[in-house]
């Protein structure tokens, strides 16, 4: 364990902790994956959902999206006073009921109330894991460091969905889902505990560096002020929160209707799940590559396009009729993501200074996982006045292509200059 003496930034240099953070949001990632394909599953064949019942089944999304995104938005605030691991370990404990809930669900609202506790784990993990390897690493890593945190979040993400598809064949569903999740935040639990270490002393070196770069810190500001001037003053982070916002309908549109989508045209729950899967893993996997291409050539090109090739598969999507075509779109979706998911982090992290990062960092997570609950809602209004879900996937693809135009417009076309 490092100690005062050998604080030092890059990834070289903190190696250890930075793959217990690794490990800490696969395991998040996990946490996230298991309620992707069987749950949306579950609602008709366990708890009687009509099959024209959408508005029900988005609650369980609306749901977690709200509480993910006020989580983020505080946990950024709090994670810059009280240190990130005890708000990880709080955010492992608050995820404990998640599987149990599942389990005894008697109707949908126990479904709804498992979410709650899922988008406060999810809110306080992810965000913690994340907010401590940019401590960790040097400036001009950020890039390469949102790609491999998204890349070992989404992945798991993807993988889990595969798997307890896979599990809820073989032992059933609601078992399925318990004996996963109990080991998954049994896991995360006690590496918090006993493998983490805080990392304020990280982010005050970094300050540190700014304040010899750029003289004086910034005066402090409230967490009400920050998200005034993160949400409607400065023009980049403008464009950069509603587009952290739109992306989320298309992983909504994922988490909900394609799923509902696949299985109307005579797909398993396991083949569906497969097809989904390919999303998340391609998503996970290419960041690897997208987020530290971004510290090189830059953010914007990278975002727009992103969005702009999402926006093309969810057009295509309902627009084919084979597996094979299913999974390339699914791959091309997983790819556009990867392409905007980690830049937009990075891009954020760009326009913040270092004692202010992981506050400005929660206003963009809570405007981004509110995408959650308003592209669901919105979705779930279309598919009801439409009485089909075909519509949402032309709705994302509209939303996600002028988004990308906003990102186009606002943003400088050259490569971002790391602050420290």
């Amino acid at each position: 364990m490092q100690n005062q003496h050998s604080v030092e930034h890059g990834i070289k240099a903190n190696l250890n902790q930075i793959i217990q953070q690794l490990i800490q949001v696969f395991l998040v990632g996990l946490a996230l994956g298991m309620t992707r394909t069987v749950v949306p599953g579950l609602a008709e064949t366990e708890f009687g959902l009509a099959a024209q019942a959408f508005m029900s089944l988005v609650m369980f999304v609306v749901v977690f999206g709200l509480v993910k995104a006020c989580m983020n938005l505080l946990a950024g605030h709090l994670s810059d006073r009280w240190g990130r691991r005890s708000l990880l370990v709080a955010g492992w404990l608050l995820a404990i009921p998640v599987p149990f809930l599942i389990y005894f669900a008697q109707d949908w609202s126990w479904i709804v109330w498992a979410m709650v506790f899922l988008g406060l784990n999810q809110g306080l993990c992810w965000s913690m894991a994340l907010n401590s390897k940019l401590d960790l690493a040097k400036a001009n890593q950020k890039g390469l460091i949102n790609g491999f945190n998204e890349f070992s979040g989404y992945a798991a993400v993807g993988i889990a969905g595969w798997l307890t598809a896979y599990l809820a064949e073989l032992y059933g569903a609601r078992e399925a889902l318990l004996g996963f999740g109990l080991v998954v935040v049994g896991l995360g639990l006690i590496l918090a505990i006993w493998k983490v270490i805080d990392t304020r002393a990280w982010s005050e070196l970094h300050q540190h560096h700014h304040r010899q770069t750029n003289g004086a810190d910034p005066e402090k500001s409230s967490l009400a002020q920050m998200f005034g001037y993160a949400t409607f003053k400065q023009p980049q982070l403008v464009a950069l929160n509603q587009a952290g916002l739109v992306e989320k309908f298309i992983d909504a549109l994922v988490w909900i209707f394609m799923p509902v989508y696949l299985i109307s045209q005579a797909q398993s729950l396991v083949q569906a799940s497969a097809i989904i899967a390919i999303y998340g893993v391609v998503w996970g996997g290419s960041q690897l590559i997208t987020g530290p291409l971004s510290d090189r050539w830059g953010r914007r090109g990278l975002i727009v396009w992103g969005f702009w090739l999402c926006a093309i598969s969810s057009f295509a999507f309902v627009l084919v009729d084979t597996a094979w075509a299913w999974s390339i779109l699914a791959a091309l979706m997983g790819f556009g993501m990867a392409m905007l998911y980690p830049t937009l982090g990075a891009a954020v992290a760009d326009n913040s200074v270092p004692n202010q990062r992981a506050t400005i960092l929660g206003i963009y997570r809570f405007w981004r996982d509110f995408g959650y609950a308003a592209g669901a809602f919105l979705m779930g209004l279309l598919a009801f006045y439409t009485e089909s879900v075909i519509w949402p996937f032309y709705f994302v693809g509209i939303m996600m292509f002028l988004s990308g135009l906003w990102v186009w417009l606002a943003l400088p076309a050259s490569p971002a200059k790391a602050k420290s």
